[in-house]
């Protein structure tokens, strides 16, 4: 009974405390969880019910009234699917799908000036994103260890991410200045 990486982030929160959907929606958003794994508002639920249908959670009525809400908690079989998922994700180093890769491996489509733009606009996004991580970060100080390795963790991928997005859109910049003074300058460009 393998999980979805959502599934999985989501049976851990049950995991770490008992809650009810809208304070899951609350915590992943405190937390960025949607910078790292595909987890919308509207499919909270809908996890919930799957987690529930395979015995992983429960949930019971909490006490208020006519419209309380339901709080989920793990089962032990949940408990115990939480920890091998965990396990089997950090120890293998599967490769992860990355679209940047799909429209880099198309670069022969675009010209060098629609590489350089594309280029600069995904380091002012990368950049935005590692400035929102950090101060979510900061805001939820001290945060609970799993927490805190996610954010260390992405980080540091957008950080490498980053390194290479700038030194890839420097050499673009340099190839554009380049071929305005002298379009033989060119890597490949004949003489």
């Amino acid at each position: 009974m393998e999980l979805t990486p959502a599934e999985l982030t989501l049976l851990g929160l049950v995991v770490e405390r008992p809650q009810h959907g809208y304070e899951l929606e609350q915590v992943i958003e405190q937390r960025g969880i949607r910078q790292w794994t595909d987890i919308g508002f509207s499919s909270i639920y809908y996890l919930l019910a799957k987690l529930e249908k395979r015995g992983l959670v429960e949930a019971a009525q909490a006490s208020g009234g006519a419209k309380a809400r339901r709080v989920f908690h793990a089962t032990a079989d949940g408990r115990d699917a939480a920890a091998r998922g965990a396990r089997t994700l950090i120890a293998e180093a599967a490769p992860a799908p990355h679209p940047v890769l799909a429209g880099i491996a198309n670069l022969p489509l675009l010209a060098e000036h629609e590489y350089a733009a594309a280029l600069g606009a995904r380091l002012v996004q990368i950049d935005a994103r590692i400035a929102a991580v950090e101060a979510a970060e900061r805001a939820q100080e001290p945060l609970p260890m799993a927490a805190s390795e996610v954010l260390s963790y992405s980080l540091s991928l957008m950080k490498a991410e980053r390194s290479w997005l700038a030194a890839r859109a420097q050499v673009s910049h340099d190839r554009e200045d380049r071929s305005e003074e002298d379009p033989r300058q060119l890597p490949g460009a004949s003489g």
